[in-house]
């Protein structure tokens, strides 16, 4: 029976389980990917996070959703990553650049709290109409290293997220790649609270990190705010997720995610 050294970490609620490169093919990952997320019978995660070498950064990070997929940017998952070398190499604070398939991340460790910043954001469309249950709905879309579509309503807690969070991700308008679905609601101008169902999980999950900053930029936008900003976002997990970025009249620069981080427990599976 083969055995994996493994360590279970978090990010304002998301979770994840984090190897070391496996000689395990992309399909083998991917079935390692949801055998070990299952909660029942695996160790229970949103995702697996590999870490290995790169050539172009320090680390190489893929990242594997709960479904098997493989995604190519997890905001949390890169947090993850980050406080995870830095307790590998016993460092407290360290700056560290991260591979992903969506670009290099820079990170920051201070502690237990841990920055990225996110490569630029494209695919920008606000005011896009569509159709659930026949009745009429306005979103927006941007990509801010994976698909989200952000629909800001009133009454948070009372959205089904999972139900029409499910039939967004499904659309047509967003085929046939999908798109993770982040519903929002506006507390002031610096503000926001916010729900996620993510794509690959296929269920509402307690955080997001590019579903925040993807709602906080959309946000911006709404309330026409330029210059250099910050918003916070409010997560289903109650942890707080600081944006940081500078807004001009056609872009986003120097984008950044911030929160709290922490390994939970380590062990061994047995596949």
């Amino acid at each position: 029976m083969q055995t994996i050294n493994f360590t279970k970490m978090v990010a304002a609620g998301n979770d994840f389980v984090i190897v070391h490169p496996l000689s395990l093919s992309t399909p083998a990952l991917k079935n390692l990917a949801r055998k070990i997320c299952e909660r029942k019978y695996g160790i229970g995660a949103d995702g697996l996070l590999t870490v290995g070498e790169s050539e172009i950064a320090d680390v190489r990070m893929r990242i594997f959703n709960a479904d098997g997929s493989e995604a190519q940017m997890c905001g949390n998952g890169a947090r993850c990553v980050a406080l995870y070398i830095s307790h590998q190499s016993s460092v407290i604070s360290r700056q560290l650049k991260i591979e992903t398939k969506t670009g290099i991340i820079e990170s920051r460790v201070n502690n237990n709290q841990v920055r990225i910043k996110l490569t630029q954001p494209r695919s920008i469309k606000t005011d896009i109409s569509i159709k659930i249950n026949d009745r009429p709905l306005r979103v927006n879309f941007i990509n801010t290293g994976v698909p989200h579509c952000v629909v800001f309503v009133e009454g948070l807690e009372k959205i089904d997220v999972f139900s029409l969070g499910r039939q967004i991700r499904y659309h047509r308008k967003f085929a046939p790649a999908g798109t993770n679905v982040d519903f929002v609601e506006a507390v002031d101008k610096n503000s926001i609270r916010i729900r996620t169902y993510e794509r690959g999980v296929e269920n509402e999950t307690l955080a997001c990190g590019t579903g925040s900053v993807a709602s906080a930029l959309i946000y911006s936008l709404k309330l026409s705010l330029f210059g250099r900003q910050r918003i916070d976002a409010l997560t289903k997990s109650r942890e707080l997720l600081k944006i940081y970025f500078d807004r001009t009249k056609n872009s986003f620069q120097d984008i950044w995610l911030e929160g709290s981080a922490r390994i939970v427990y380590k062990g061994v599976y047995y596949v």
